[in-house]
């Protein structure tokens, strides 16, 4: 008899994704692949393992688990910057892993937020399958969305796993940039050169 993931989980993971249909597929990939699902080392790969840990990579699909942006009356509109904030995802072309950092930079209107809100939604924007441009224009869109920030700078630096284990097979990083608003040129240069820094670039 096949064990439902409800006699494994507990919280409210459970209703994230459909279980069924994720034991099932994870069943017919190592299937199809050669091996056999109802071995000893993978019995559980298949009802639990692995569809619990999409559950938890594809949260940033859901609005329930985005983090509460809480926020605080600015007493300043200087830019706000926050480098090497880590960040992994998946590549919705090949199902891998690209991983690497996020700088941001904001320019707050009339409220700022709790730093530590700012890595949970990178966070939680990069739990879906995307693209690294993609995910990097949605994390500087959403958050002018969100704090309604005059302007927003987000720089992306990863790893494709995609390329490193397949294809050319070679480790490289990608860089992508997104600015929602309109920044001042001083605001750019400010905001490179944080990244710079944090870079180890003269």
């Amino acid at each position: 008899m096949t064990r439902t993931h409800s006699q494994f989980a507990t919280g409210e993971v459970e209703s994230d994704i459909d279980y069924e249909k994720a034991q099932r597929g994870v069943r017919l990939l190592l299937e199809a692949v050669g091996e056999d699902p109802d071995s000893n080392a993978l019995t559980e790969t298949w009802q639990r393992r692995v569809p619990d840990a999409f559950a938890t990579l594809t949260e940033g699909q859901r609005e329930a688990a985005k983090p509460t942006m809480r926020t605080f009356d600015a007493e300043t509109t200087d830019l706000v910057v926050k480098t090497a904030i880590p960040v992994y995802s998946l590549c919705e072309h090949h199902l891998l892993p690209f991983f690497g950092t996020v700088h941001l930079a904001y320019r707050p209107t009339d409220e700022v937020v709790g730093l530590s809100k700012l890595t949970r939604y990178v966070r939680w924007q990069s739990r879906k399958l995307t693209m690294q441009e993609q995910l990097t224009n949605d994390i500087a869109s959403g958050l002018k969305e969100e704090l309604d920030a005059a302007t927003v700078f987000v720089e992306m630096n990863s790893t494709h796993l995609c390329e490193a284990m397949r294809g050319v097979e070679t480790r490289s990083t990608t860089t992508t940039r997104a600015t929602a608003g309109e920044p001042t040129e001083a605001e750019r240069e400010r905001f490179q050169a944080a990244v710079n820094r944090t870079e180890g670039q003269v």
